[in-house]
């Protein structure tokens, strides 16, 4: 957690139910990200899909870019840019340029691909994918340094004097993170570079548990390429929604989750059904899924932090659509207003002079009350001839006159 506390922001896979307008879904992601910036939020990290019907950016450069002109301060990420299927000097290539118009607000998330109908569609072979995405990121690491020509041959793509022509707009390069579930290969990587993680097991059941022993995976990586992992480039993805108490927040969403649930991630995806017979509320208890009063997903917020051993830098909401537009505006509307400030440490000085204030009220406030009683008392002794003025209580003040 840095100075200022914890950052929070939005995973953005998309998720959009099949049957809904996708060109109008595409619009509600890029007005999210709209209201999140005014609403202070801290980031925003959009996916890349190619199937299945429900993720449906391809392209999370084209949202970031869109986006950018819409905002001022919120960061924009990718989350994730599946790596085995790009040459590396174009990804690098694509993000410094985004560097540049974003004028710094841009991230690289990394990961080996998400869905296995994705890599398949391009020939991809599952086995390959993770061995892929660390070729990849070390090609594009080297490139950022933008100190010598890269040559790098693998069995899917070569750099040949490979250098870039712009260099990156933040030094030394923008903000990269690695995308990790369960497995330890994403936590190897991110440590081989000291780069960022966005947990995904966070969010998923017995995921926190498992937190601990993923940040030390990490952490071996680095200590063996002789450099240190930084907990706040950690970020925990997790479910949300907020609303004024506890039953009404599980309601909005009840219908919502179940729909997502069943036709994707069973029907569609093959995860076996039944896993849990109150997911909601196993997620609230187990603390992998926030829904609730603000107390409830703050106390939620402290126990996932918890979890982690040492603390982390942010926490991401996964971008679901379990509420309507309205519940769902509202949900990031509550939490940035009785949530987040509990956790960046703006509510501290304000409620210390709240406090004082009351404490002090008889030694300072009482004197004011004279004062103003004896202002009102020498306001009428001042009071010229001819003059009318109304007094506190509202009733008028006779001018003088003089007796014939």
């Amino acid at each position: 957690m840095s100075r200022r506390g914890l950052k929070f922001g939005i995973f953005l896979a998309p998720f959009h139910r099949v049957g809904d307008n996708p060109t109008l879904a595409i619009r509600r992601d890029i007005e999210l990200i709209e209201l999140l910036d005014r609403l202070g939020y801290d980031e925003a990290w959009i996916g890349e899909h190619h199937s299945a019907g429900w993720e449906t950016i391809a392209a999370p450069e084209l949202i970031i870019a869109a986006a950018a002109e819409r905002t001022k301060h919120i960061m924009l990420g990718t989350g994730v840019t599946s790596l085995p299927y790009h040459h590396p000097f174009l990804v690098a290539q694509r993000f410094v340029q985004l560097d540049h118009m974003t004028r710094g607000r841009v991230m690289l998330g990394c990961g080996p691909g998400a869905l296995p109908s994705d890599a398949y569609m391009m020939g991809i072979e599952a086995i390959t994918q993770r061995r892929r995405m660390e070729q990849s990121l070390d090609a594009i690491m080297a490139l950022l340094k933008c100190d010598a020509p890269v040559t790098m041959k693998t069995d899917w793509f070569e750099l040949r004097d490979a250098r870039l022509h712009l260099a990156p707009y933040t030094y030394p390069h923008f903000p990269i993170s690695v995308a990790s579930t369960l497995t330890p290969a994403a936590m190897m990587v991110a440590g081989k570079h000291g780069l960022g993680v966005l947990s995904l097991a966070a969010g998923i059941p017995g995921g926190p548990e498992k937190l601990p022993g993923q940040w030390k995976i990490a952490e071996d990586a680095a200590a063996a390429n002789g450099i240190a992992m930084d907990r706040g480039k950690w970020r925990l993805v997790v479910n949300a929604h907020i609303a004024e108490n506890d039953e009404r927040a599980l309601a909005e969403v009840h219908d919502g989750e179940r729909a997502e649930t069943v036709t994707y991630f069973e029907d569609t995806l093959g995860r076996p059904p039944g896993r849990a017979d109150s997911p909601l509320r196993d997620g609230v208890a187990n603390g992998s899924t926030l829904v609730g009063s603000p107390d409830t997903v703050a106390r939620g917020i402290e126990k996932l932090v918890a979890y982690t051993e040492g603390g982390v830098g942010g926490i991401l909401f996964r971008a679901h659509e379990w509420a309507d537009a309205e519940q769902t505006r509202r949900s990031f509307e509550l939490f940035a207003r009785w949530v987040m400030p509990r956790f960046q440490f703006s509510l501290d000085t304000v409620a210390r002079s709240q406090e004082w204030a009351r404490a002090n009220r008889a030694d300072i406030f009482a004197p004011n009350v004279e004062a103003l009683r004896r202002a009102y008392t020498d306001a009428d002794r001042a009071i010229p001839d001819g003059f009318i003025t109304r007094a506190a209580g509202g009733r008028d003040i006779a001018p003088k006159t003089e007796k014939a």
